[in-house]
């Protein structure tokens, strides 16, 4: 783990004088942001010496609340452990309205125990460090769904796409609409200017497949800078959207009658001096690739909760909604878990279509990596690619519930080993707490369905 050097630091104040406070955040098992607002004048320490944050920060719910079996509460004294900036994250925050910058850290390996083992950028960091001691440097990039929704509920108090320029609601899909993108041409132009700001590859931004649903691309490289840039763009997108009044909403499907949100991961081998190792004139790909996708189908149901976390993740799966069903792959197929899209030799690669917006970047990446490895080091065999409806072919489905999830990777030895018994603890504690006050709550389903039918 390398962390921000002190002058970084004091050649961004020195050219920032304007900049009073920084939030100084830290993302949890979930992806939430969490940590501090600093003065101008604390800066510096926290690069000269790290600082202190509570272990409970790294072991909380998606609510916020105290994890008590995640053994980072009473267990340790709820003791300070020391986190660090990470190189390149102090930046300028140009959608607040008062002059702000952001820093992000990372726990100490040693000085932030005990929660450096929850910490998810260091699950991420480990497994990246095994493939490259195997001379396997990856490659990564993410697309990331979300909706534009109005900060206002609608009359019956549920969420609605946001108002476009034209003060008029959008109801119907036009997936790949232009004129839907030039609606929001204002919201547009402040993203592409914060991520032009933030250091943060941008690209192409579509329609996606319901009204106010939108897809902006970020472009590939290393995965670890690769990830924090996904989650860095969270924020950022979330941010914006406020400042034009609208809440980016990243939730895996929060219409029951509309697409849900995906992150797709794309992802590729290379060496030491940038070569991509899956680079072929065939189609699937070379012998490694092969490798890559029958670890990635193999460990699919033992790493499902690291890609779909949350109740509500699991909605999205629905047979012919793009979203997959099944552990099945191919080649330029969206109807498959794991597509090869088309495209010269030198850009063949992975795109892993099972993760929901809602998934942690980090988590998620760490998993497909693993699996990757475990691939390579099995020599397994994906079998034949799926050509034309993979969901009509799928033989065998993946879980729609997440307490079976939750259960395939509390039982996964090769979880326990490949992503860290001490960091399944605390995550497999919080997705518990979760799943139980999720299951308690009585809501307004269980009233239209039971209160005069039971």
């Amino acid at each position: 783990m390398s962390f921000a050097p002190l002058h970084h630091a004091e050649a961004f104040l020195a050219q920032n004088p304007d900049i009073e406070l920084f939030e100084l955040f830290i993302i949890d098992a979930n992806g939430v942001p969490r940590g501090k607002l600093l003065h101008r004048d604390e800066l510096l320490a926290v690069y000269q010496s790290g600082r202190p944050l509570p272990s409970t920060i790294l072991g909380l719910s998606i609510n916020g609340d105290d994890v008590e079996d995640s053994g980072l509460v009473w267990d340790v004294g709820d003791i300070d452990c020391r986190a660090y900036p990470l190189a390149g994250s102090l930046v300028r925050m140009p959608w607040r309205q008062m002059p702000m910058a952001a820093v992000q850290v990372s726990m100490h390996p040693q000085s932030g125990m005990p929660a450096a083992v929850a910490d998810p950028r260091q699950v991420l960091v480990q497994v990246i460090e095994r493939l490259q001691a195997e001379g396997y440097h990856p490659v990564m990039a993410c697309e990331l769904e979300f909706y534009l929704l109005d900060q206002k509920r609608d009359a019956a108090g549920h969420p609605q796409p946001a108002l476009d320029a034209d003060g008029q609601r959008p109801r119907s899909t036009q997936v790949y609409g232009l004129r839907e993108l030039e609606q929001i041409e204002p919201f547009l132009v402040d993203l592409y200017a914060a991520c032009k700001a933030q250091g943060i590859p941008a690209r192409t931004a579509i329609s996606e497949y319901a009204p106010g649903q939108v897809e902006i691309t970020l472009e590939h490289g290393p995965a670890l800078a690769a990830m924090d840039q996904a989650v860095r763009y969270k924020r950022l997108v979330k941010g914006v959207a406020h400042k034009h009044g609208m809440q980016a909403c990243f939730m895996a499907k929060p219409f029951d009658h509309l697409a849900g949100t995906g992150m797709h991961m794309h992802v590729s081998l290379a060496d030491a001096a940038g070569a991509n190792l899956f680079a072929d004139e065939d189609p699937a790909g070379t012998p490694l690739l092969r490798q890559a996708v029958g670890g990635m189908l193999a460990s699919l149901l033992d790493s499902l909760l690291l890609f779909c976390p949350n109740a509500n993740s699991y909605r999205r799966f629905q047979a012919n909604s793009y979203a997959p069903l099944a552990p099945t792959w191919g080649v330029d197929n969206r109807t498959v878990s794991l597509r090869v899209p088309g495209g010269p030799a030198v850009t063949r690669h992975i795109e892993h279509r099972i993760c929901g917006a809602d998934a942690n970047p980090y988590l998620a990446a760490a998993a497909i990596l693993a699996a990757i490895h475990r691939g390579i080091v099995e020599h397994l065999d994906p079998g034949a690619p799926i050509e034309g409806n993979g969901y009509a072919q799928a033989t065998t489905l993946l879980p729609t519930d997440w307490l079976t999830s939750l259960q395939a990777l509390e039982r996964s030895s090769w979880a326990h080993e490949a992503l860290g018994s001490a960091f399944l603890k605390v995550f497999l504690a919080i997705k518990r707490a979760e799943y139980r006050q999720f299951m308690a709550e009585v809501g307004e389903q269980d009233w239209r369905w039971y209160l005069s039918n039971a």
